[in-house]
């Protein structure tokens, strides 16, 4: 269980999310009346929880503290504190033309110092202090992560689809990246081929007898190596990588296959490959195609 407190325009929602995204029930500005029997809930479902409380919900730190220490078995409980240098959450509160939830305050900086002054006690409390003064939303997330991971664990991987499509039909309209292979040999032109896939045992053989698409699977190979660790500093949970023919049914497919099955070899992601233009879904695996001998 966490609990999550700090100051206003520090970051709250975005470590919520974050944790949202690594599988808690999170439950943002829960009445403290509420908490005890919030926690027995997350407590009987066995489920990873997180529950932000602040001073929206009207009570002092002596309140909040007091109602965390009346949960039962509280001290497996971790606090995480969120907090933000002054003219940084004034500057964020201008931007976002917001009224600063603290009501005492008779002006905005006034505002910040009393519910900074207000939740000191909290703040000690903590576990985790995180000034997010200097952090972008993508790195408050990560640390947030690495907070909450345990020792040994993985965070979870992105979602990873691998499409394939013929460019007569247009664009997938949610590509993230879109690779061209109509400049790889053609199957297409051999009469015997020609009604094949790229899945197919003959299809496969001849274009693994080019060099040219060797090295083509090597350079995406390449770059997705280059772009994933980066791609996921983005906190992005979905990603769709599009393969693209003249017709959607030689080419684009074999490469589909065989980066879907890299992809999963490398441990980053077990994609789910779709050939659009044949109407075939499925879950990649760990080995490749196999290139049947042919009698």
């Amino acid at each position: 269980m966490i609990l999550i407190s700090g100051l206003a325009g520090a970051g709250k929602s975005t470590v919520l999310h974050a944790l949202e995204d690594a599988g808690f029930f999170c439950t943002d500005n829960l009445p403290l009346e509420l908490l005890r029997d919030w926690s027995n809930s997350m407590l009987s479902r066995k489920q990873p929880a997180a529950v932000c409380l602040d001073s929206r919900s009207g009570f002092t730190a002596r309140a909040i503290r007091a109602a965390i220490e009346d949960i039962p078995n509280h001290e497996q409980w971790q606090l995480l504190f969120v907090e933000a240098g002054d003219e940084v959450l004034r500057r964020r509160f201008s931007t976002v033309k917001r009224r600063h939830p603290f009501p005492a305050g008779s002006d905005l900086m006034e505002s910040i110092r009393l519910e900074r002054e207000s939740l000191e006690p909290i703040r000690n409390m903590a576990d985790l202090v995180l000034d997010s003064s200097h952090l972008t939303p993508y790195e408050l997330a990560e640390k947030v992560d690495l907070f909450c991971l345990k020792p040994g664990e993985k965070k979870n991987r992105m979602i990873c689809m691998v499409v394939s499509f013929s460019y007569k039909q247009g664009l997938p309209a949610n590509a993230d990246i879109v690779f061209d292979m109509r400049f790889l040999p053609n199957p297409h032109y051999q009469p015997e081929l020609a009604p094949q896939t790229g899945r197919d045992p003959d299809v496969i053989s001849f274009l693994e007898s080019y060099e040219d698409v060797k090295e083509a699977e090597l350079h995406i190979q390449r770059w997705l190596a280059f772009a994933w660790p980066l791609v996921r500093k983005e906190r992005k949970q979905y990603f769709t990588i599009a393969m693209g023919c003249s017709g959607g049914r030689h080419r684009s497919v074999y490469m589909a296959e065989q980066i879907a099955c890299w992809l999963n070899q490398q441990g980053w992601s077990e994609p789910t490959v779709q050939h659009r233009e044949l109407g075939i879904s499925h879950q990649s695996t760990v080995k490749k195609p196999q290139v049947l001998s042919q009698p």
